[in-house]
C-alpha cells in the first residue's frame, strides 16, 4: 500500500475517532483512535521491514526475503528515512548468498543515510569484510576505523576486533607468500 494512502486512511480513522468521542461514544472512540495510531505508525515504519528483520534475527532467510520482496517500489511504499535501512536489509540478505554483490547495497545504504549509528557501523563493517575479501587492505582499514568511530555503544566491538586480527593475519600471509617465491 502506498504511503499516501496510509496517511489518508490514518486521517480518516482519526477523524472518525474524534466524531465518535464527540457523539459520546468514548469507548469506541478510544478504540478507533488506537487503530488510527497504528495505521499512522505504519506510515513511518513499514510492517514488511519489521517482519523481515524479525525473520532475519531468527536466521530464517527465506521468509525474510519473501517479506522484503513484498516491497516492490521502496520510494512509494517507504518513508524517506527508511530507504537506507531497506538497502541495509537487502545487503544483509545478499551477503549471505553472494557477499561480493552486496557491496552496492551497503554503499547505497550509507549514501542514503541511517539515523542509528550502530547501523552505519554495521554497514561499514560489512564493507570492510568485502574489502578484505578483495585484498584491499587500505580500504578495509578505513572502513574499520569508521565502523569503530560509529559504534558508540560498542555493540560491534567483538566483530571489529576479530576483523582487525584477520587484517593482521592478511599481512602475515602476504609476507610468507613473498618469501616462498
Amino acid at each position: 500500500m502506498s504511503n499516501i494512502v496510509r496517511l489518508i486512511l490514518a486521517c480518516v480513522i482519526m477523524g472518525a475517532a474524534v466524531t465518535l468521542c464527540g457523539f459520546g461514544f468514548w469507548g469506541w472512540g478510544i478504540l478507533v483512535l488506537f487503530i488510527g495510531a497504528i495505521v499512522l505508525f505504519s506510515f513511518f515504519i513499514n510492517e514488511n521491514m519489521i517482519i523481515a528483520q524479525f525473520y532475519l534475527r531468527k536466521e530464517k532467510t527465506v521468509e525474510a526475503q519473501t517479506w522484503l520482496n513484498k516491497i516492490t517500489d521502496y520510494e512509494k511504499q517507504l518513508h524517506k528515512n527508511q530507504y537506507g535501512y531497506y538497502n541495509l536489509l537487502l545487503g544483509l540478505m545478499e551477503s549471505r548468498t553472494a557477499p561480493m554483490k552486496s557491496e552496492k547495497y551497503f554503499k547505497k545504504a550509507l549514501s542514503l543515510g541511517m539515523r542509528m549509528s550502530h547501523n552505519t557501523a554495521l554497514a561499514k563493517l560489512s564493507l570492510a569484510g568485502i574489502s578484505m575479501a578483495k585484498r584491499n587492505k587500505r580500504e578495509a582499514q578505513q572502513y574499520l576505523a569508521e565502523a569503530t568511530k560509529d559504534d558508540k555503544n560498542k555493540l560491534l566491538a567483538d566483530q571489529i576486533k576479530m576483523m582487525k586480527s584477520q587484517l593482521g593475519q592478511m599481512d602475515k600471509q602476504v609476507q610468507r607468500g613473498y618469501r616462498n617465491y
